[in-house]
């Protein structure tokens, strides 16, 4: 199936994962203090825990795939490596403890290393899209927050997201349960950084 239709079939799902009041605060300024840095936190953790995943991944997929799960893997190193400058200018732990929703989420990503790999790189496309949909609901962001969003909206990151979608369309199947699921554990790690606040 599409990647399109999977958009189209989870529409509702979609846009609670893209349109959470953590997002919505970020675009208006109003996102309550200490969430942001919350969230950066457990987004370092999670990002780390996606490249372990990425990378077993990268050895599974058929060999037309292999270059975009590549670039992907570099580019979360990249990003590690930008959360621990961040962390330094803002003052952040990052080694302060999971929260439950991180954990469920790393869970999630190795329950996707037995699945089928036309429904891991659908779930790694479903992953990044609604990231990508998510900052863009967000942009341009408040005043101070509008630098990060625009990183995270960047050209090179959507061409990458389409890379993944032209990938799981290649390899087909209809993945719903797994788009499902990384939606649900979406919302959740949105809410773990607003109810942390």
């Amino acid at each position: 199936m599409p990647t399109s239709d999977l958009l189209r079939d989870h529409s509702t799902a979609w846009e609670r994962a893209t349109r959470h009041p953590f997002l919505l605060g970020v675009r208006d300024g109003t996102l309550p203090a200490g969430a942001f840095d919350t969230w950066l936190v457990q987004d370092h953790h999670y990002v780390g825990d996606l490249l372990r995943f990425q990378a077993r991944l990268l050895a599974r997929v058929p060999r037309p795939a292999q270059a975009v799960l590549a670039g992907g893997a570099v580019a979360l190193v990249e990003e590690l490596a930008w959360f621990e400058e961040l962390a330094g200018r803002r003052g952040l732990d990052l080694e302060a403890p999971r929260l439950p929703a991180t954990a469920a989420y790393a869970a999630l990503l190795e329950r996707l290393d037995a699945a089928a790999v036309p429904a891991a790189v659908t779930a790694l496309w479903a992953i990044e899209r609604v990231y990508l949909d998510a900052w863009t609901v967000a942009a341009p962001g408040a005043q101070e927050y509008a630098s990060y969003v625009a990183h995270w909206t960047a050209p090179g990151f959507a061409g990458y997201v389409d890379g993944l979608a032209a990938a799981a369309d290649a390899l087909g199947g209809r993945h719903d349960d797994v788009v499902r699921e990384v939606l649900d554990a979406e919302v959740a790690f949105w809410d773990t950084a607003w109810d942390a606040a």
